[in-house]
């Protein structure tokens, strides 16, 4: 990093009115590569791809193109946004200065356990691929202590600094990468045996019209898959040239982590050996059974290795958002325990104590799957959700100010297309929270029918119970 550039990240930070101590190691393509791991297209795309072809059959590709497109627009608001305030910490400090206190304290508390959440849910997933990988089969508790363990890896390697986090980020993204084009090009060109043909053919879902029910319905599996972007800018004060830098590895992240997730869904649906038993769910695991089909259970294992690389690095770039947010919220005096949690450790300049906390409550809410599955299954459900909702609090936030006279002043930003960008950002954002949360199994238990629902409302309610009870908005440090 040459002094110029830091002088002028530094000058922009105290025009803020901020003081940074964080160390600027990472690289534009290790802060592209957090973000990148943070979406994770094989974890997503793998995680969710039985859920998506149950719902919706192999047309459920094309929501790939579209929430792509849609969660793009997203992220050029974000890209004005953290443009203008490169700050640690992203969505918290975005709202404060887009709208105020009261409003950031919110997108910050519902975006946080969001986080906590998909921590627990990425460590809960990634328990049955390890057990696969290695051979041995456990029960639900078993599961359960390898994700504890997963976050704790994660923890310990977060602890150990920036520079490490941005080099296994890197890492993590090279492996998912060239694993998704091998993988992915294996099965088109040696285990192909569908026609090209199905990804328009709606099976027993309905033609035209009737079939687009069970169409919004698979479009939640690519929405899984379309967020992470935002972790580039979790980082800003880690990252030299921020301004223009994230921007950019944002945009990426939606170009390259959206290609690959769309090229290895296209790859899995062209080589399932048995669409029909797929699409009905007599095949509960389409993933594996393609696998070992083209691959052998050797070769299956060796992608299942690439796949827990990919879980390891997605657990990280997750943890390091958080532990970003808690600091930059705790910074302002905004959250109990702030005397705590906003402090940088003199070694590695990285939040430990707000590190340690994401790491303790991912934990806590995994390990309630020893005693309550089904609670854990209903919590972990809020995930997707909160962090859309999050989102759009951001996206609304930016079109308020314009209308109080901002305009955007970054490295980037949008010109004339910016107010009209930002508003079909919130009209789409809407429609996927109102889709992702919809009920679509009265058959279930009304917790899990409604759960993401339930979850929300419950983080929300807090979330305004605390504001209203503690006023942490008054209590803020004014730098």
């Amino acid at each position: 990093m040459n002094q110029k550039s830091m002088d002028q990240d530094t000058a922009q930070l105290e025009a803020l009115g901020l003081r940074s101590e964080f160390d600027r190691s990472m690289s534009f393509w290790e802060n592209f590569s957090l973000g990148f791991t943070y979406l994770s297209p094989v974890v997503g795309v793998y995680s969710v791809f039985a859920l998506a072809i149950q719902a919706g059959g192999p047309p459920m590709i094309w929501n790939y193109l579209l929430v792509g497109f849609g969660q793009f627009l997203v992220c050029l608001v974000f890209g004005e946004i953290v443009s203008q305030y490169p700050i640690s910490g992203g969505i918290y400090p975005w709202s404060l200065r887009l709208v105020g206190e009261r409003w950031a304290w919110m997108s910050a508390w519902v975006y946080a356990w969001a986080l906590f959440t998909t921590v627990a849910a990425v460590s809960v997933g990634g328990a049955p691929f390890l057990s696969q990988l290695i051979g041995i089969e456990f029960g639900n508790s078993g599961f359960i202590w390898i994700a504890i363990l997963m976050i704790l890896i994660s923890t310990i390697l977060n602890l150990s600094g920036t520079r490490l986090l941005a080099q296994v980020a890197f890492f993590g993204f090279l492996c998912e990468l060239i694993g998704a084009v091998v993988v992915g090009g294996y099965l088109l060109f040696f285990a192909k045996v569908n026609s090209i043909s199905i990804l328009w053919n709606t099976f027993s879902f309905g033609e035209g019209v009737n079939y687009f029910p069970a169409f919004l319905a698979s479009s939640v599996a690519a929405m899984f898959c379309y967020y992470g972007f935002e972790a580039c800018g979790d980082v800003a004060e880690e990252t030299p040239n921020a301004s223009a830098a994230i921007p950019k590895s944002m945009r990426m992240t939606i170009y390259i982590g959206g290609g690959a997730a769309t090229f290895v869904c296209l790859a899995l649906l062209l080589a399932v050996p048995n669409i029909d038993k797929a699409i009905s769910g007599e095949d509960s695991d389409p993933v594996t059974t393609t696998l070992v089909s083209a691959m052998g259970m050797t070769g299956y294992r060796m992608v299942i290795g690439v796949v827990m690389i990919s879980f390891l690095s997605c657990l990280l770039s997750l943890q390091a958002a958080a532990s970003r947010l808690l600091f930059s919220f705790a910074r302002d005096g905004m959250i109990f325990g702030s005397k705590y949690l906003n402090h940088l450790s003199k070694s590695n300049k990285v939040p430990v104590n707000a590190l340690v906390i994401t790491g303790l409550i991912p934990i806590l809410i995994a390990s309630i799957g020893h005693w309550l599955q089904d609670a854990v299954t209903t919590i972990i459900s809020f995930a997707s959700a909160g962090i859309y909702i999050a989102f759009q609090m951001v996206v609304l936030a930016a079109l308020y100010a314009r209308y109080q006279g901002w305009k955007p002043s970054g490295s980037f930003t949008l010109g004339k297309l910016g107010i009209w960008i930002n508003v079909l950002a919130l009209l789409y954002g809407l429609t996927a929270v109102a889709n992702m949360v919809w009920p679509r199994t009265p058959e279930e238990p009304w917790y899990i029918n409604y759960g993401m629902i339930f979850t929300t409302l419950i983080v929300i309610s807090s979330g305004l119970l605390y504001l209203i009870i503690k006023k942490p908005h008054l209590q803020r440090n004014i730098s």
